[in-house]
């Protein structure tokens, strides 16, 4: 969440901001302030109630010195009043503070300089394109027939194990996806991420700590005995790691990786646009999380976006990347990448990938800090999909039919340890 005293002191450049979002509750900026001078003020006097409570405390001792019982019995009787104050003024306090948090929680990120004013995905800037693209011709067909084809992924009987957007992945299609991943891995600690294996639930502290709760609440499956909630996406427990930690400059960055199963209730998801792969409420994903200081965080979001396009490189798939535009941010990101691959059969790019720079947001909520030349400030966090199996899976399909089979991309088939699928 934004602080206070960027909201207080930077307000035009934070209505600007969020204008660029078509954020439509601007008052809640005046209102965040508002409930903080409210919150100062109430601070303000309990501190002064709590300074006439010691000095009618220090009265009492002298005059209990002095023998002047009666006189230290009065004063007694005063610090009554000054009590009953200090509970009245702390249950006032309690109440503004939690007040200001909920406008708080409402109000989304900054975005960066460089992120233009948009409404929608169509506002959205085109960065990079490996290859001009184009359908593969008469006869060419979408992944999930390949897949019952060849007997990759099964549809129907996730369905009725679990329900529609729960596949089961059989023989090649099961070894492939799991190429896929110990390929992502290994190539992120190769490039300097700690891998990380975290628990696939969270609490509500961690929800809210990367800004999931309460902007993501109904999208997410809730154990509701357990008061936890099933990941959306590794970046949620692994961030978390760092919450309430006070980090010494050296320790930064901080750079990990994480492979974990997605859970994503994907609300009102229906027709042909997410069908097989395309939706689906559990899928596979490889994450990068980075902790930076400040100065240096949009050069690590630039060299994120470098490690993605070598991995979409090395699988050999057309793909793009796209600066997002204010109206199609998610509401914690100062910044996003996202990266597309085209699929042939279907004709039309697939997400799959996400790489944003948070700056403070996430560790404003986190509490997430470092320490340098004795002071302490917020970290920046980052993060990015390196990368989700799903779509992946279906342009892989989809792109490399041929009369004989599906062809594996030549650094993947290392992992698989076959080429053809047929």
């Amino acid at each position: 969440m934004l602080q206070v005293n960027i909201l207080r002191e930077e307000r035009e450049r934070v209505l600007e901001g969020l204008n660029k979002r078509n954020f439509r509750q601007l008052n809640l900026v005046d209102e965040a302030i508002a409930t903080d001078d409210e919150r100062r003020s109430l601070q303000s006097e309990l501190e002064l109630n709590q300074t006439e409570m010691n000095k009618i405390s220090k009265e009492i001792g002298m005059l209990m010195k002095e023998g002047k019982k009666d006189e230290a019995e009065n004063a007694k009787a005063r610090t009554a009043t000054f009590k009953d104050n200090a509970q009245t003024l702390q249950q006032s306090l309690k109440d503004a503070e939690n007040r200001l948090l909920d406008i708080l929680y409402q109000i989304p990120n900054i975005p960066y300089s460089k992120v233009v004013a948009g409404t929608s995905a169509d506002d959205n800037e085109i960065v990079y394109q490996s290859h001009d693209v184009e359908g593969l011709g008469e006869g060419a067909v979408p992944h999930w027939e390949l897949a019952k084809k060849y007997n990759l992924i099964d549809f129907e009987l996730g369905v009725k194990i679990a329900g529609a957007g729960f596949p089961v992945y059989f023989g090649k299609g099961a070894r492939l996806q799991r190429s896929l991943v110990q390929y992502f891995l290994d190539k992120n600690t190769e490039a300097g991420y700690l891998e990380v294996n975290p628990p696939h639930v969270v609490n509500e502290a961690s929800g809210y700590g990367t800004g999931q709760l309460p902007d993501k609440e109904g999208q997410m499956y809730f154990a509701n005995e357990d008061n936890l909630y099933l990941i959306p996406t590794a970046e949620v427990p692994v961030t978390n790691l760092y919450r309430d930690t006070l980090l010494d400059e050296k320790d930064l960055p901080v750079k990990n990786t994480a492979f974990s199963q997605c859970y994503r209730r994907e609300a009102g998801s229906y027709g042909a646009h997410v069908r097989g792969l395309n939706r689906l409420h559990q899928f596979e994903k490889v994450e990068i999380v980075r902790l930076e200081k400040p100065e240096n965080s949009y050069a690590a979001l630039e060299e994120m976006v470098e490690h993605v396009k070598s991995l979409l490189t090395d699988l050999e798939l057309p793909f793009r990347i796209l600066r997002l535009c204010g109206g199609d941010m998610g509401f914690t990101s100062s910044m996003t990448y996202d990266f597309e691959v085209w699929s042939a059969a279907q004709e039309k790019w697939l997400e799959v990938s996400s790489v944003s720079n948070f700056e403070t947001f996430q560790a404003n909520r986190l509490k997430c800090r470092y320490r340098t030349d004795g002071k302490t400030q917020l970290v920046h966090t980052l993060n990015g999909s390196a990368l989700a199996l799903p779509r992946i899976m279906a342009a892989l399909l989809e792109n490399n039919q041929t009369e004989n089979g599906i062809r594996i991309p030549a650094r993947i088939a290392e992992y698989t340890k076959f080429d053809l699928i047929n």
